[in-house]
Parts: C-alpha cells; sequence; structure tokens
C-alpha cells in the first residue's frame, strides 16, 4: 500500500478495517496484538502508527529501522500464528515516521489468537468475542473447538486426580511402573490443564470429564442436565416432576437415566401377568442424553441440555447446531460422525456410556422399532439454537 492511499484512509477516520496508534513503548504489543488479531480473524485492515485518535498526523521520532525490526518480529511471533501483513513507512517531518501494517485476512485452519483470546472487529474497536461471536467466528473457519479452552476460574485443584487415574487405567495407560510423570506433567499431556498467565488450569474438556464439582464455576455453571416430566403433551399443561443431573458428564447421564427411572413405567398384561416396560428403552436414552452433552455447543453459556417427558414423547434438546456442517438427514443416512468435541467424545466411549462412532442412531432406529413401531425424529434448528431428538410413546 503506497502513502497516498495510507493519507487517503487516515482522512476517512478509523473505521472497521483502520486504526490509529500514536505511541511506541513497551507496552505497544497490547495495543497493537488486539487490532492485527481482529483484522486477521476478520476481513483485514489497517495499522498506522503515529497518527493519534482524531486523525493528525505526529510521526514517530523513533529509529524506523528498529520500528520496522520490531513489527516483523511481532507479525512472526507475537500471535498464536505467523501473521501476513505488509509494512511500509513515510517520513511526514525531520526525522519523524508513520509506519503501517496492511494486515491480510488469515487462511489458516482455526482463527488467530493474541493473549489466549479470539479478537474480532466491533465498529471501531478491536475487542474480545463474546462467546456467540465465537462461535461464528469458528464457523467460519469451519473449525469448531471449544473443549481445549482454559477456564481460568479453576484450578488444578478442582480436578479429581482418582477419576483421571481411573479414566487412564480404563484406557490401558501403565500408571504404576517407575518412573511416573508427576500429576501436573500427566495432566498437561492429556489435555485437562494447560496454562495461563503463568499458572495450570483445567481446560473445558478437563472440567467436564474430570472436575470434582464442574458447574461452580461461571463459565460452566449451565453444563448439565435439565429434566422435567409434564402432565400434558405440552409444557403450558404444568410439570408433575422436575430434576437437576450435574457433575461430570457421565454423572449427567447416569443421574439423568436414573431420574428417569424414578418417574415410573408402563404396565401391561398378558393373561394375567402383569408386565412393566420402561417409557422407552434404557439404551435408547442414554445414547440420546451423551450425544447431548458431547455435542452440545459449550461455546453457548446459559443454556442446558434438556431431557423433557411429555404425554406422548420423550425429547432431548441440545444446545447449538450439529457439528461441522452436518444435517439432519445426513445422520439419518448414517454419514461420517464428526464430533464437535472429540475428546469427550472419545472419553465417554471409553467410559462404555457412547456407541462405538457412528452406530448411536442406528441403534436408536432399532431398538424404538422393536419397542413400538417408531422412529425417532432429529431437529437442527434453521437458526443454529438447538438440535431435538424426539421419541414418540406410541404409533401415530
Amino acid at each position: 500500500m503506497e502513502w497516498e492511499e495510507v493519507l487517503k484512509r487516515i482522512e476517512e477516520g478509523e473505521s472497521r478495517t483502520t486504526e490509529f496508534k500514536i505511541e511506541f513503548g513497551s507496552n505497544l504489543s497490547k495495543k497493537i496484538g488486539p487490532a492485527i488479531c481482529a483484522f486477521a480473524n476478520g476481513e483485514g485492515g489497517l495499522v498506522v502508527l503515529g497518527v493519534d485518535d482524531s486523525g493528525s498526523v505526529v510521526g514517530l521520532e523513533r529509529d524506523p529501522h528498529k520500528v520496522h525490526e520490531w513489527l516483523t518480529t511481532f507479525l512472526q511471533s507475537g500471535c498464536s500464528a505467523p501473521v501476513d501483513a505488509r509494512y511500509g513507512r513515510h517520513e511526514v517531518d525531520d526525522n519523524r515516521w508513520v509506519h503501517w501494517l496492511d494486515v491480510s485476512s488469515i487462511r489458516g485452519p482455526e482463527p488467530l489468537l493474541y493473549d489466549r483470546r479470539y479478537y474480532i472487529r466491533r465498529e471501531r474497536s478491536s475487542v474480545e468475542s463474546s462467546p456467540r461471536e465465537r462461535q461464528e467466528l469458528f464457523n467460519v473457519f469451519g473449525f469448531v473447538l471449544t473443549e481445549e479452552q482454559i477456564i481460568e476460574a479453576a484450578g488444578v485443584r478442582d480436578i479429581d486426580i482418582e477419576k483421571f487415574r481411573s479414566f487412564q487405567h480404563r484406557s490401558g495407560i501403565e500408571t504404576e511402573e517407575e518412573p511416573q510423570p508427576s500429576d501436573e506433567d500427566d495432566l498437561r499431556n492429556a489435555g485437562v490443564v494447560a496454562e495461563a498467565g503463568g499458572a495450570l488450569h483445567p481446560t473445558l474438556y478437563g472440567l467436564m470429564v474430570f472436575g470434582k464439582r464442574p458447574q461452580m464455576h461461571p463459565r460452566t455453571g449451565s453444563f448439565w442436565i435439565k429434566c422435567a416430566a409434564y402432565a400434558g403433551a405440552d409444557r403450558a399443561s404444568g410439570d408433575i416432576l422436575v430434576g437437576d443431573a450435574k457433575g461430570c458428564l457421565d454423572d449427567q447421564v447416569q443421574r439423568a437415566l436414573d431420574w428417569m427411572e424414578v418417574l415410573g413405567r408402563t404396565e401391561t398384561y398378558d393373561d394375567i401377568f402383569r408386565q412393566e416396560r420402561p417409557l422407552i428403552p434404557r439404551n435408547v436414552l442414554r445414547e440420546a442424553l451423551v450425544n447431548a452433552v458431547v455435542h452440545r455447543d459449550y461455546a453457548i453459556t446459559g443454556s442446558s441440555v434438556m431431557l423433557d417427558v411429555f404425554s406422548d414423547r420423550v425429547e432431548v434438546t441440545s444446545p447449538g447446531t450439529l457439528p461441522n456442517h452436518m444435517t439432519a438427514d445426513s445422520v439419518i443416512n448414517g454419514s461420517l460422525p464428526r464430533s464437535r468435541n472429540e475428546w469427550m467424545a472419545n472419553a465417554m466411549v471409553d467410559y462404555r456410556l457412547m456407541e462405538r462412532r457412528g452406530r448411536g442412531w442406528p441403534l436408536m432406529r432399532r431398538e424404538m422399532k422393536d419397542f413400538n413401531d417408531t422412529e425417532p425424529e432429529l431437529v437442527n434448528s434453521a437458526d443454529g439454537k438447538f438440535v431435538r431428538v424426539t421419541f414418540r410413546l406410541h404409533p401415530s
């Protein structure tokens, strides 16, 4: 970009694709890092050094070669991946220079981070993305990965190390033979914890699979299963039994299944002999619940998985949309499985709560067909707010 074009952008003022900085000091990375990250995650943009917020061209009284060297180094290592940007400078007064970076939109497999945060451009500001904006950003990149995010409000003490060791043993990992890594090294190597700000914190995966009390932290407070049974065919009929299935993912599934057992069973008679049947097969409900907690969109906070029982159906609703551009038809027709949260899915397979990948929907169809001659129904909401599986209690 030539100086004449830069000058025109200066005259137009700061915008969604232009940002000015007047200072150059030890904290410059904190000033330009969010802007560079946001521009790279978006449509690109121009960062201009030596211009104040009002658009007055002041210039920097610094060795231009050292400024160039610093900017080049930052572009290479200041963010989670190297940033593609064209550098330029122009002398506006005796030994006073304006420097600029024309930042290109990133073409990598995932969004860029600065200081372990995803930044986007919001009007004239570079801000950390909200959960909804972050999800939209992931969707743009075709890359949805939330289970590696760090929960900074929690610490290593919030991980149940015995549960983690039991999981390792179940997975065939040797935990007795010496020498063994320290607990912290083991947790870090397994992705259960990661470093942020000089300290170790659980990842979302670590907290939801091995946490002592996962829902006690603000970021994860809504990540559980809400259970409710209603007297009629809709919520207006009033609830007759409610329950909270909290804890780690395996605990949530087991508690929701136990709640369903408490709800009751149906009675049928063969001659004079009474037979009891569940409302729907336990294996079917287990598979639906496991899929809901594993594949839900954890970038959406404030929403829980819902298990609702009505007079004519059972519904399991999960926040978000199907992962990686899958559709309801592709799931029903047996397409290759694509997990939003791979580590969580693998953990549930190891816990033997989840069918071998890709077998869940065929299992539910077969068992519901044998049970009451109905088909499970799958809805992926058009606005991306929820995925819902419905099981009919009676043939239509």
